[in-house]
């Protein structure tokens, strides 16, 4: 019963495990347990192997901008940006290839179907809006179907209550400005905002290979969001987000192909939104949604591309209780099309049903069943599962493990093998197949002050879909050849210090290898930190922010390990009005985050943040 209502009524705040609350009031307050909700089923984190969540307290405490600043400090995310400024962001979560990791924003998936891999670019997502991100880590197609093979990231953007304006200035004519207003109330809620970001930028290329050119970025983000209760038992909500990004790049231009400062520039355009009605009718709480996304790429380079894709999911989800068993079934269909190469279109579809169910045979125990059928309009029908277990031995200690399957579907690109050359007819692809097995021990001493947690884990890829080329015919296609596998463990951890000074810790060791050649796997850190020395005060806050990486494995040649360190602070000159100001790249390192593009040198801003 305890645990029923923890999962009802649990805030979502930040940290990996449990949650401290730290406030000007009570900075040695201590909330109720962190709850994540992209399991379908809300579950307590700390019992949710693979699980994290960063809320909209960590975000500031740390200044982090875009996705791609904070994603870095979950351990077993290793994050690839091709440029510091605008430059393509993909995320690999232990060790799976970017597009193997759904992202989801307001529960709308945003994942790029005209991507080669079906990968998100997470450059362009800027965090003023966000109010807490969840990572879920490991095979979860039985939730989320196809592209979650590797993992889940799903965002969610902000209840808006009041006026609230962002104003910050800093190095390399950085500036960003954010605007919001909204209302909120028990029956109703309306909000909306604008922000922008604009900077001259750093050369995408790295500086010590001779490149000078800056490369700029920009992004603009309108969004609103609502909900009306009609009747205490019927609710409507929905939410849309709208993104222009323009971003200068480098490339790699003929006669010696390496790359160096070019003219070359690439614009985007993405929206998401959805409609849902919740509905309580049979003794079920019922939700039909329909979601959509729509992104367009163009590049402007000396093989110019245009691309556009779109996607839409409609859904029927309901959630119930019977005799102790807490349960989640649904239906969707899901559509997407896809731009090719050859300017032509082709579209993907995916009927699919799931179910998810927990029990508690004791006050200790806790077991959760998932499994769900994905019909696929081209390559079959696909049955993935999920079991996991929580177990509370007392003294504070908190066992689980999990095991999972997933699947993912070819993408667009490579269902009509986009960009082959073959005499021969292409070979007819198969869906790659995973497993994930995890087990993880956690500790939280009894004042809630210290706690800590060690995962272990393996994913394994089969029929991974890889493309070749044949130098004797030059034939070049794509087919299902390889076999991929990570071991890895994480530990994560948090103290209270005392005196306001709280820290968090999180190391990963990651062994992700081809196992057909054996080679590691390219752009996968084999260890990677994060370290944050957060203080809180009546008025002044602030954090220090250490993360580091191993020898990178990389295309063209090894990225060499590196650590950087950031530095935040705020003060609040009155309820309403506080002063942020933040160093990026405290030490002034120099190094790669991608093998040959640099990151910028040390950097400082200041800004102001008003709310009524």
């Amino acid at each position: 019963m305890t645990r029923s209502i923890l999962y009802a009524t649990a805030a979502a705040v930040c940290l990996p495990l449990s949650a401290y609350a730290q406030t000007a009031d009570d900075p040695d307050a201590v909330l109720p347990e962190v709850v994540v909700t992209a399991t379908r089923l809300p579950a307590i984190v700390a019992d949710t192997p693979g699980a994290r969540v960063i809320d909209r307290s960590t975000i500031e405490q740390r200044g982090a901008v875009f996705a791609a600043d904070i994603l870095s400090d979950v351990p077993g995310l290793s994050v690839v940006r091709s440029g510091a400024f605008g430059g393509v962001a993909q995320v690999r979560m232990r060790g799976a290839a970017p597009g193997k990791t759904l992202v989801l924003v307001d529960g709308v998936p945003v994942n790029d179907p005209a991507e080669v891999n079906g990968a998100f670019d997470f450059s362009g997502l800027e965090l003023s809006d966000i109010e807490r991100i969840e990572v879920l880590s490991g095979p979860q197609s039985s939730l989320w179907g196809s592209d979650a093979i590797g993992g889940v990231i799903a965002f969610t953007t902000r209840d808006l209550d009041g006026l609230a304006a962002d104003l910050e200035a800093g190095s390399f004519a950085t500036g960003r400005g954010r605007l919001a207003a909204g209302v909120s109330t028990e029956r109703y809620g309306l909000g909306a905002w604008v922000s922008h970001f604009d900077t001259d930028g750093i050369s995408a290329a790295d500086e010590a290979d001779g490149a000078t050119e800056a490369d700029g970025f920009s992004a603009t983000t309108i969004g609103a969001r609502g909900r009306y209760a009609v009747t205490p038992g019927a609710v409507v909500d929905g939410s849309v987000r709208w993104t222009d990004g323009d971003a200068d790049l480098d490339g790699n231009p003929a006669p010696t192909y390496a790359l160096s400062d070019t003219l070359d520039s690439q614009t985007s355009e993405q929206w998401s939104g959805f409609g849902r009605l919740r509905l309580n009718a049979l003794g079920l709480a019922h939700q039909f949604s329909l979601s959509a996304s729509n992104i367009a790429r163009e590049t402007v380079s000396a093989f110019p591309t245009a691309f556009e894709a779109d996607r839409q999911v409609l859904r029927w989800q309901a959630d119930g209780a019977v005799r102790g068993v807490d349960f989640v079934i649904g239906v969707e269909r899901e559509d997407t099309e896809g731009s090719l190469s050859t300017g032509l279109t082709e579209q993907l579809g995916t009927t699919s049903a799931f179910a998810t169910a927990r029990i508690e045979p004791t006050n200790r125990l806790s077991l959760t069943g998932a499994l769900r059928l994905d019909d696929t309009d081209d390559f079959g029908a696909k049955a993935t599962g999920r079991v996991s277990g929580a177990f509370d031995a007392g003294g504070g200690i908190t066992l689980s493990a999990a095991y999972g399957t997933g699947f993912k579907a070819p993408s667009i690109s490579q269902s009509v093998c986009d960009y082959c050359f073959s005499s021969q007819p292409f070979p007819l692809l198969r869906p790659e197949t995973a497993e994930g097995y995890e087990a993880a021990i956690g500790w939280a001493s009894q004042d809630g002050r210290i706690e800590g947690r060690a995962t272990v884990y393996r994913l394994k890829v089969e029929d991974q879909i890889t493309y070749v080329f044949d130098p004797l015919t030059f034939d070049s296609f794509y087919v299902n050849v390889a076999e991929t596998a990570a071991d890895g463990v994480e530990l994560e951890g948090r103290a209270r210090l005392g005196g306001g000074f709280d820290l968090s810790l999180a190391w990963a060791w990651t062994d992700a290898r081809d196992e057909t050649t054996g080679a590691r796997l390219l752009r996968v850190p084999e260890q990677s930190v994060s370290a944050t020395l957060g203080w809180t005060g009546a008025r002044l806050s602030g954090a220090l922010t250490l993360r580091g990486e191993g020898d990178q494995d990389d295309v063209g040649g090894v990225r060499e390990a590196f650590i950087t360190a950031n530095l935040n602070g705020a003060y609040a000159l009155t309820d309403a009005v506080t002063l942020t100001a933040r160093i990026e790249n405290l030490a002034d390192e120099r190094y790669q985050q991608v093998f040959g593009y640099g990151e910028p040198a040390r950097s400082a801003y200041v800004g102001i943040r008003l709310r009524y």
